[in-house]
């Protein structure tokens, strides 16, 4: 009894090593396929590092910079507010919207007229150029689980070409390494897939809500400059 319960403990000693791996050993196990997934799971962190800097209420429309287009647009400083935005470092993009739309409404035969259009074309411009990195993130969230699919078609030719190619019946350790990286590159894939979809619509949210709140900011900018441009008009 004592040495079967020795045996026991030997086998289980032996076994541990193999039971208990390191995260660096099981993406190894994923072979070439676990390691693109990882690759491009560190593009995904990036993007979603650099989309969460840049889509601020701050980043998006400095508060300053809103305070001065207020004064110079209420005053009907038009030159002096296209300057302000021009000068905005970091070109945010209620300086973007702003600078943009005046210049062209300025130089438009229609003038001011023009302004709530073109500011509302650039602005769909420009929260296009938001999305684009957040569009990045949503191919990742979908590409990864398909490589995760291929790691497994490739780790389930490996097994049946294992039993293809040996003499009788196969042994498990034959068919081990196959099967293991097609379980390891599937739950890579969704591992990257999951996080990476939830931080996509998170982003496209977030984006909406933002750029909602600062076109609302910016007809109240472009109010008074719609205001004279109209008073002229009955004027005339």
């Amino acid at each position: 009894m004592t040495a079967l319960i020795q045996t026991g403990s030997l086998s289980l000693a032996q076994s541990d090593p193999e039971v208990h791996r390191s995260l660096l050993e099981y993406i190894q196990q994923g072979g070439p396929i676990g390691w693109i997934i990882i690759l491009i799971s560190l593009v995904a962190i990036a993007m979603i590092g650099a989309q969460l800097f840049r889509i601020r209420r701050d980043k998006l429309a400095p508060p300053e910079l809103a305070a001065d287009l207020r004064a110079l647009l209420s005053d009907g400083n038009i030159d002096g507010a296209i300057k302000r935005c021009m000068d905005q470092p970091g070109s945010s993009y209620l300086a973007r919207v702003v600078g943009s739309g005046l210049s062209r409404a300025s130089r438009s035969a229609f003038g001011m007229l023009e302004l709530r259009s073109s500011v509302d074309e650039i602005g769909q411009l420009e929260v296009d150029r938001l999305y684009r990195l957040t569009d990045g993130i949503g191919l990742i969230a979908s590409v990864a689980p398909m490589l995760g699919l291929l790691g497994t078609v490739v780790g389930m030719v490996g097994a049946f070409d294992a039993i293809t190619l040996s003499d009788g019946p196969a042994r498990p350790d034959e068919l081990a390494g196959s099967i293991s990286q097609a379980l390891i590159t599937t739950v890579l894939g969704l591992i990257v897939a999951i996080p990476s979809t939830a931080m996509y619509t998170f982003l496209r949210n977030r984006i909406d809500h933002l750029t909602t709140e600062i076109d609302e900011e910016i007809e109240e900018l472009i109010a008074p400059l719609e205001a004279s441009q109209g008073a002229e008009g009955q004027a005339g």
